[in-house]
């Protein structure tokens, strides 16, 4: 019988090829397929499923075992109770995935779970190490929803966006292609600090293994310890996935870490200055993915070499009737709009101005407020820091930016007069806030609900 044309399979890389690395052991294709389907016949009825798994390779089995019973994974990267509640209000009928329910206690966000919940781990231990089926990896409809993943919220409440199976196999592709991993004589090993349940990560280390020519790392890879080990532990040729907030904190670190092909960041634009720095000291390329939660992965640059973006293969952007940047992506039934403003060039590569709703004008002139946060982070002495335009500024001609800052051992008076002699007067933020941290979620994004909640800081 001739192949769907519509369909593709759950992954095409052959049998014998590893597709993870989870703790010193080499799960290949045929082992994960079958481990798959054992997993996929222990699921409930169910509609979707909310993977909350850490260990990464359970994430990929949870995500592949709903997907052979048709059921649409919710993706987020919070996993707060209150987010939790709110996933299983707005969709009824969902069950969750979780790495080992014998522990759940320990877990209390997947504790606060109000729905019926499976354990991946134990669903493993029952299979009991069969040895894998011979049998081929099965046919996924293109159209079938195969995920659901959400906004940060860092311009509101998150929002969802359903991912046909079509476009996350293209998206997968093409950035298999534009990244080197299309040889399967030059396998990568991808080691990440970014959650799995993030698009960005869910793209980067699930559906690249699935894809691509390249081994996920299963483990917990987020401090820099956990990430200098993990690399040492993945054979040669080593991708570091991570975000501008991760590689400068590694960077500080001075942790030493082993040969890598390259770095690839995401979730902010990357300042060309930690690019550089970390290229110096790890001997390695950091390339940069520009891509949004609604369109996915869009495009691509090595930082160092200026600002332009180069669109991946099949990727098309344009200009709508009312100015708004639209990508054309395949798998995805319409253009997307997109939030940011891009200056478009006729050979196809862009410029990222920034998002629409972060421009402010102040006493006639505008400015980013990602902008002026950027030049905020490279004031010696500050680890991390914000601009935030209150709600009232086009109403209110006395209101002014704030800016949250964490530089130990600096003061609000020192990082103001630094300010003052890189930006405009008007921009100057009041206050200037001191903290020991700024409540960043897992990918270093700050939403509107984390920030509301310094506004009292800002008012004393």
């Amino acid at each position: 019988m001739p192949a769907d044309p519509a369909a593709s399979p759950l992954t095409p890389r052959r049998p014998e090829a590893v597709l993870f690395r989870r703790g010193g052991e080499a799960i290949t294709v045929g082992r994960f397929l079958a481990e798959a389907a054992a997993l996929a016949a222990r699921l409930p009825e169910a509609p979707y499923a909310i993977n909350l798994c850490a260990d990464r390779y359970l994430a990929l089995l949870g995500f592949a075992a709903a997907l052979l019973r048709g059921q649409t994974t919710l993706l987020s990267a919070e996993r707060s109770p209150h987010r939790l509640r709110e996933l299983a209000e707005r969709y009824p009928g969902a069950h969750a995935l979780v790495d080992d329910a014998a522990t759940l206690a320990q877990d209390a966000a997947a504790a606060a779970c109000p729905v019926a919940v499976t354990g991946c781990a134990e669903a493993l231990a029952a299979r009991g190490g069969a040895p894998a089926a011979a049998a081929p990896a099965p046919a996924i409809p293109a159209e079938r929803i195969a995920a659901i993943a959400f906004t940060s919220g860092s311009t509101g409440e998150p929002t969802p966006h359903a991912k046909p199976w079509g476009a996350l196999v293209a998206g997968a592709r093409a950035a298999a292609e534009r990244f080197g991993l299309a040889d399967p004589a030059r396998p990568a090993s991808i080691v990440a600090s970014v959650p799995a349940q993030h698009m960005y990560g869910f793209e980067t280390t699930l559906l690249l293994p699935l894809q691509a020519e390249a081994a996920g790392h299963a483990g917990p890879a987020f401090y820099p310890s956990d990430l200098a080990e993990a690399l040492a532990q993945s054979p040669p040729r080593r991708l570091l996935v991570t975000t501008p907030l991760h590689l400068r904190t590694l960077l500080a670190s001075g942790a030493a870490l082993p040969a890598l092909e390259a770095v690839i960041s995401a979730t902010a634009p990357l300042a060309g200055e930690l690019a550089a720095a970390a290229e110096k000291a790890w001997r390695t390329r950091v390339l940069e993915i520009y891509g949004a939660t609604e369109a996915g992965s869009l495009a691509s640059r090595r930082t160092v070499e200026g600002p332009l973006w180069r669109p991946y293969g099949g990727i098309r952007l344009r200009r709508g009737a009312d100015g708004t940047a639209l990508a054309e992506v395949p798998g995805l039934p319409r253009p997307v709009p997109l939030a940011d403003e891009l200056e478009l060039g006729e050979d196809g590569r862009f410029r990222l101005l920034g998002r629409r709703a972060d421009v402010v004008k102040l006493a006639g002139k505008r400015a980013s407020l990602a902008g002026l946060t950027r030049i905020l982070t490279t004031i010696e002495g500050v680890r991390d820091g914000v601009f935030v335009a209150p709600e009232d500024l086009d109403r209110n001609p006395r209101a002014r930016l704030a800016a949250y800052v964490v530089a130990p051992g600096r003061s609000a008076r020192e990082i103001l007069a630094a300010l003052r002699e890189r930006i405009e007067p008007a921009f100057l933020p009041r206050p200037v806030v001191m903290l020991d941290a700024l409540p960043r979620d897992a990918v270093g994004k700050l939403s509107r609900r984390a920030l509301a909640a310094l506004r009292p800081a800002a008012a004393r």
